[in-house]
């Protein structure tokens, strides 16, 4: 894993238990899931603006820094639910070979079926 992720999932984990008025992420899980849900829904949102903005001006500026908004809050996100990024790099390593259609038509077989799910 990137070490600024390692980093920042360390100090994430700090702030979870700091004091909710010297802490923002203490703020944010003080505060509880819908409030973490409502900051991604936020920051989801700024994300898809600021790429039509770059598909029409070339400056990814604001696309990187609103990026990287969303990261942050999903990881917190993460946090609050006991998990962390590194669930979901190893979701993606498990991934990587995998063609896209084919891990979907294997997700949809499995909801279509679901004695195909006990397996």
């Amino acid at each position: 894993m990137n070490d600024i992720l390692t980093q920042l999932t360390v100090v994430l984990e700090q702030r979870k238990k700091a004091d909710p008025e010297q802490s923002y992420v203490a703020r944010l899980h003080d505060k509880g899931l819908n409030k973490i849900l409502e900051k991604v829904g936020e920051e989801a949102t700024e994300v898809i603006l600021a790429a039509k903005d770059a598909q029409g001006s070339g400056d990814k500026a604001a696309l990187i820094s609103e990026t990287a908004d969303l990261w942050f809050h999903c990881m917190v996100m993460l946090s609050h639910l006991g998990g962390d990024v590194s669930d979901v790099m190893n979701e993606l390593s498990q991934r990587f070979d995998v063609s896209g259609l084919t891990e979907k038509a294997a997700r949809s077989g499995a909801a279509n079926n679901p004695t195909q799910q006990l397996d």
